[in-house]
């Protein structure tokens, strides 16, 4: 006969699953908290979202509705002004995107698919997925605009790239609204067992919230691609390793960087000895991507090669360290090896930092160390790659201080660069460089590496760590590797 009363311990454990699944962020963080003040103080212990229809899920995705609509609003001026690239005012109104540009510029004006058809203009120097993404916007802006092969002028052309970047609009909001959902999956975990704690799903509104989240996400189609690894990411919190592996790949094959995202796994899987979940991710990832770029690289290898010959040939650009070298006269010769061996040693330090760690890091937060590595040593930081980070720190260190640090740097960077490109803050004397600019790249990677020291702390000490709580919760993006 089962025992009439409940073990302490269990009662004791459910109750620190309500309290950790429901914990209002004025709990939770210091700096909520006191912002607080005005607004009535931090929320009581009779305060939980289980008792409103405002769930964690649909508090997020309606502040990712108004921050992507701000967000609309502030290109509104470059929609206005047409896709021309002798009008400058996309750069004098800080509201440039490729979209319109690339529309035009890359064959889809007339009618051509990338890679497959070649014309008069610059094969598309993106990634196949990615290539897929703009072509299924083609065809939509097509059922709208009618055949493109009529619009015989300039003009029409540029009309057309006006319903074009509509239906981004449109595709991409669908993708931000599918990354924070994701986020609030991720953050929230998966009980693994009874009395297991779970995440704070609020931690989802440093992604909704962002502020460069509104001013860069229809710069260009990285959102895309950033949606598809916190797919990946989800899929790796619900114990998947394979479904992890198919949206890993197919987020590589949308945009390089998700395939960084193996390296932290591997350190983890190995501390956990538990390869055989990494090998079956990778062996996914390897598989999702080969099925996605075998078919153009069949049928047009020299143009699916454009992808990495732009990317090799490339020469420092904006946004990087390297750049501001090359404004100060002080270019390095070979950006590509350099990089590539700092970002290497960077890594050796992440790993040695993942198994010397007192406790096992979260997956959340060697991704973010190694994400960051790269984007501090990349020959360029497009403004929109500040996109690649967003759900990784609201994972990582969701703390609104750290945060709001961050995101002022990224939000400075982001004026201080459409300033630069209008000529703005060009001194009077033309021998005299723009050392505005050069702050800004300056803070910008500043602002990172503040977020890459924290988490490092937080590994190290992780009683800092705001999601471990005092060692409550291991791992809620953990998987497999959660403690059984």
């Amino acid at each position: 006969m089962p025992p009439l009363t409940t073990p302490a311990k269990t009662v004791v454990s459910s109750v620190h699953e309500r309290d950790a699944e429901q914990e209002a962020p004025t709990q939770a963080d210091p700096s909520v908290a006191g912002l607080s003040v005005g607004l009535g103080g931090p929320a009581g212990r009779f305060g939980r979202f289980g008792r409103s229809w405002w769930t964690p899920l649909r508090i997020a995705l309606a502040v990712c509705t108004i921050t992507f609509g701000l967000g609309v609003l502030q290109k509104a001026p470059c929609i206005d002004a047409g896709w021309d690239r002798q009008n400058w005012r996309p750069f004098k109104a800080m509201c440039y995107s490729d979209i319109g540009y690339l529309y035009q510029e890359r064959g889809f004006a007339v009618g051509n698919k990338p890679f497959l058809d070649t014309g008069p203009y610059p094969v598309l120097e993106y990634p196949v997925l990615t290539g897929a993404f703009m072509q299924v916007a083609a065809e939509l802006t097509w059922l709208v605009t009618g055949d493109p092969k009529n619009d015989t002028n300039d003009k029409q052309k540029r009309d057309t790239a006006g319903v074009f970047f509509v239906v981004n609009i449109a595709l991409l909001f669908a993708c931000a609204l599918i990354l924070v959902g994701l986020t609030v999956a991720t953050a929230r975990g998966v009980a693994r067992r009874a009395g297991a704690p779970r995440g704070q799903p609020l931690d989802a509104l440093y992604v909704a919230a962002a502020p460069a989240l509104a001013v860069t996400s229809t710069i260009n189609w990285d959102l895309f691609a950033v949606a598809l690894t916190a797919g990946a990411m989800w899929a790796w919190a619900k114990g998947k390793p394979i479904w992890f592996g198919v949206l890993l790949g197919l987020g590589t094959a949308a945009k390089f960087y998700p395939f960084l995202l193996l390296g932290p796994l591997l350190i983890l899987c190995l501390r956990s000895r538990k390869l055989n979940a990494w090998v079956q991710a990778t062996l996914a990832a390897v598989v999702a991507w080969g099925v996605v770029n075998a078919p153009i690289y069949l049928l047009a290898k020299a143009e699916w090669m454009s992808f990495w010959t732009f990317n090799d040939e490339r020469k420092s650009d904006y946004g990087s360290i390297w750049y501001v070298l090359k404004l100060a006269e002080r270019e390095v010769a070979d950006v590509n090896q350099l990089s590539m061996v700092i970002f290497a040693g960077m890594c050796v330090s992440i790993c040695i930092l993942g198994f010397m760690a007192p406790q096992r890091p979260r997956f959340a937060q060697l991704a973010l160390l190694t994400i960051a590595a790269f984007l501090l040593v990349n020959k360029v930081y497009s403004p929109q790659y500040v996109l690649w980070l967003l759900p990784l720190v609201a994972l990582a260190r969701p703390r609104l201080r750290d945060w709001l640090i961050w995101q002022a740097c990224e939000v400075f960077y982001w004026a201080m660069v459409w300033l630069h490109l209008a000529g703005f803050l060009a001194p009077g004397q033309s021998e005299n460089p723009d050392k505005i600019y050069w702050f800004s790249v300056i803070v910008r990677l500043a602002g990172t590496m503040w977020l890459m020291l924290v988490v490092t702390r937080d590994i190290l000490q992780p009683e800092h760590d705001p999601v471990r709580r005092g060692g409550l919760v291991d791992d809620p993006g953990g998987g497999v590797l959660v403690r059984a």
